[in-house]
C-alpha cells in the first residue's frame, strides 16, 4: 500500500509540474507573403483594337512591371510609365478589365503582365456573351503577341499566358481551359433540368433556357469553326500557348456537363466561398475536371461577394500570384504557397470540396 501511495504521489508530483511547465508554442502559421506588392512598379497602357472578322470592337487595357523611382506612389498603377526591361520578357495574364482592376496591381508587382478587355461585364441571363467574350480573350491573346503597343516590345512572354476570371470572367477562364461546350447536355436541361443541374441553380442563377429557344442562331454566331465536330460536341475556345487557369466564384456546369469539362488538359486552380449564394457549382465542375492537375481551395463561410472585401482578394491574390509563377515563370519555390500543407495552417481555409 506504501509502494502504491508513493508511486501515486510521485505521479501527481509529475501531472503536476507537466501542467507548470511551459508549452511547446504552436507554430505561427507562414504568412501571405505573395498578397503584398511585389517588388515591381506597375504601368498601365490603353489599347483600342477592332476585330474586323467579327466586327466587334475590343478595348485593351494593358498593366506591365514599370521603372519607377522606388519612392513614387504607385498605389494602383501609373499610366504610361516607362517599362522596367530588367527580367523581360513577362509571362501574360488574361482577364476582364472589371477583375483586372481588383487583381492586376498586386500581381503585375511580382513580374507579370496582365491584358484586360474592356467593357464586357456580368450577364442576367444566358446569351451570345457567353461566346462572344472568351473569343475577346483569345483576340486580345493574339494582338498583344503579334502587335504589342508601342515601349512593350519585347515585354510580352505571350507563349506562357494564363487566364483569371471571377464569377461571369470565371466562366470565360473556364471555357479557356480546353473545355468544349456539349449542345446534347445542355438542350437536354431545357425546360426539364437533371437533378444535378437542378441541384445547383439558385435564384440568381444565369442558367436558363434562352439559348435553346433560339439553338440555330445561338450555334451560328459561334461560328463552324467552333460548332464543327465530329462527336457533337464544339471545339474548345482555347490555345495552346494557355498554360494555366485560374476560374474564381465561376460557373459553367450546365454548357459544358461531364463530357465537356473531361476535356480540360491544362493545370487548374479554383477557389471558391463555401457560402456562394450565385454559384453553388463550383464542386460539381472540379469533379469533373479532366486535367490530372488541379486545386480546390474552399474560402470557410465567405459569400460570393467576398472579392469585395480587401482581405479575402489579398489572400486570393496570394494563392493565384503562387499558381501562375509555378506554372508561367518556372518557380518551383512557389508550389508550397498554393499547397495542402499551407491551406492547413488556417482554420478558415479547406484543402479540396466541402460538403455543406
Amino acid at each position: 500500500m506504501k509502494r502504491f501511495m508513493l508511486f501515486g504521489s510521485i505521479g501527481v508530483v509529475m501531472v503536476f509540474l507537466a501542467a507548470c511547465s511551459p508549452a511547446t508554442p504552436t507554430p505561427e502559421p507562414v504568412p501571405y507573403i505573395l498578397s503584398d506588392r511585389g517588388p515591381y512598379k506597375v504601368g498601365t497602357l490603353f489599347l483600342p483594337v477592332h476585330d474586323s472578322s467579327r466586327n466587334r470592337y475590343v478595348g485593351i487595357t494593358i498593366w506591365y512591371p514599370a521603372a519607377l523611382p522606388a519612392d513614387s506612389n504607385n498605389t494602383f498603377a501609373t499610366y504610361g510609365a516607362i517599362p522596367d526591361t530588367s527580367s523581360a520578357p513577362y509571362p501574360l495574364i488574361l482577364s476582364s478589365s472589371k477583375v483586372a482592376g481588383i487583381f492586376a496591381p498586386k500581381l503585375v508587382s511580382h513580374g507579370f503582365v496582365w491584358a484586360g478587355v474592356d467593357g464586357i461585364d456580368t450577364y442576367s441571363q444566358m446569351n451570345e456573351e457567353m461566346i462572344d467574350q472568351p473569343l475577346d480573350l483569345l483576340f486580345m491573346l493574339d494582338q498583344v503577341a503579334s502587335n504589342p503597343p508601342e515601349g512593350l516590345v519585347g515585354m510580352i512572354d505571350a507563349e506562357n499566358a494564363g487566364v483569371i476570371g471571377y464569377s461571369f470572367d470565371g466562366y470565360n477562364a473556364l471555357a479557356l481551359s480546353g473545355a468544349r461546350i456539349d449542345p446534347g447536355y445542355y438542350l437536354a436541361q431545357c425546360p426539364d433540368p437533371d437533378a444535378r443541374t437542378e441541384a445547383i441553380l439558385s435564384n440568381y442563377s444565369a442558367f436558363d433556357c434562352a439559348p435553346a429557344a433560339a439553338w440555330d442562331e445561338f450555334s451560328t454566331h459561334a461560328g463552324e469553326s467552333i460548332t464543327a465536330s465530329e462527336d457533337g460536341m464544339w471545339q474548345p475556345m482555347s490555345d495552346e500557348r494557355i498554360r494555366a487557369v485560374i476560374p474564381l466564384a465561376g460557373e459553367g456546369w450546365w454548357l459544358f456537363g461531364e463530357k465537356g469539362l473531361s476535356a480540360v488538359d491544362r493545370p487548374v486552380l479554383m477557389i471558391t466561398a463555401t457560402g456562394d449564394e450565385l454559384y453553388p457549382e463550383n464542386a460539381l465542375i472540379y469533379t469533373h475536371l479532366g486535367t490530372p492537375d488541379k486545386t480546390f481551395i474552399s474560402f470557410l463561410g465567405q459569400s460570393h461577394m467576398m472579392v469585395y472585401d480587401n482581405v479575402m482578394v489579398a489572400r486570393m491574390a496570394h494563392f493565384a500570384t503562387a499558381f501562375f509563377g509555378f506554372h508561367l515563370q518556372g518557380r518551383e519555390d512557389l508550389a508550397w504557397y498554393f499547397s495542402e500543407e499551407f491551406v492547413a495552417q488556417y482554420d478558415y481555409l479547406a484543402w479540396g470540396v466541402v460538403l455543406k
